[in-house]
């Protein structure tokens, strides 16, 4: 990948990672037994509020670090689809009344998507132990 495409996806992968952490530690200060309760009332088993929450966390360090990037986006742009099919859809793009619509999620699920096909190794944790360069 050309120097400009991975300035651009360590852009991507930071700030995707900061998100992530936030909306994940914003998980555990609600409550993960109330976050659990959200997602049951959507129809959803409760253990998927913890495995959301401990992706966003970890995933989230994972992208700032870059380690394992093509899999951590990978598994959080599915955690997107699934938020944006679930619970975020009938809001609307961008919600109303008070509702948040899925803007956000669409567009994490995009930087997650372009994360999980090009990876980004530049001053990544996955370049300083394994030595990727640039994994096609």
């Amino acid at each position: 990948m050309s120097s400009r495409f991975e300035w651009s996806a360590i852009v991507l992968r930071i700030i995707a990672g900061i998100t992530f952490v936030i909306h994940g530690i914003a998980k555990f200060q609600m409550g993960l037994d109330n976050v659990a309760g959200f997602f049951g009332s959507m129809g959803l088993p409760a253990f998927i509020a913890y495995f959301v929450a401990f992706v966003e966390v970890i995933g989230g360090i994972a992208l700032i670090l870059g380690l394992g990037t093509r899999v951590f986006s990978a598994v959080m742009a599915i955690v997107m689809a699934g938020a944006i099919i679930k619970a975020k859809l009938p809001a609307g793009f961008m919600g109303g009344q008070g509702g948040a619509g899925y803007e956000l999620e669409l567009a994490l699920l995009a930087i997650t998507l372009s994360l999980a096909i090009s990876g980004s190794t530049k001053y990544s944790l996955d370049g300083v132990l394994f030595g990727k360069k640039n994994i096609a």
